[in-house]
């Protein structure tokens, strides 16, 4: 797994500019007609921070369509995330804290539950033909879905060469995804 997670994040950092743009506008694009981002009210996304798929013109069209838009911070008490819902104004403006992980996150606010969510847009390092999600390895998002009582859409953003067809080995504290948008296609998986 280890040798996984440097293999990928290599590749990550080895993309041009261009093949970034690329992926951004096939995800917002895809998502323009995507069912459950239409249909979601409060949609949980990330900044991307270390080559991921770049969230600027996702989190631009969700407020152009009027829909709360919220980022995680990590708690500190528990290692768990909570959604601190921002504002087009505070976005634009890049009102944000450096983490010491390396992200940006909202300043302290008040931060909600994942429950709170109808869509959560995740991150990943790789993900597999049934939705098995491997992060960073912090286990942030696993240990916050694990305890949810409403299990908000779960949809992860990958460039294609994060999809691994061969079966990933799931813990049992793993919080498969819903869906997964790479430049190419979407791929749905059954919870």
């Amino acid at each position: 797994m280890h040798e996984l997670r440097r293999q990928i994040r290599k590749q990550r950092k080895q993309l041009s500019s261009f093949q970034q743009v690329q992926a951004e506008n096939f995800a917002l694009n895809h998502l323009r007609r995507f069912h459950q981002f239409q249909s979601a009210k409060h949609i949980g996304i990330y900044l991307d921070a270390f080559g991921e798929v770049k969230t600027k013109k996702i989190i631009e069209l969700a407020f152009q369509q009027s829909k709360r838009v919220y980022l995680p911070v990590i708690c500190n008490m528990n290692q768990k995330l909570v959604w601190v819902e921002i504002s087009q104004h505070q976005y634009r403006n890049k009102r944000f804290a450096n983490h010491i992980l390396g992200m940006q996150e909202p300043r302290k606010s008040r931060g909600f539950h994942v429950n709170q969510l109808d869509l959560l847009i995740l991150p990943l390092l790789a993900c597999d033909a049934v939705g098995t999600r491997i992060g960073m390895g912090g286990g942030f998002y696993d240990k916050t879905l694990a305890n949810s009582t409403h299990k908000p859409y779960r949809l992860g953003l990958a460039h294609e060469f994060q999809y691994i067809r061969q079966k990933l080995q799931r813990q049992t504290w793993d919080q498969p995804l819903d869906a997964l948008l790479t430049p190419t296609k979407l791929y749905r998986f059954k919870r």
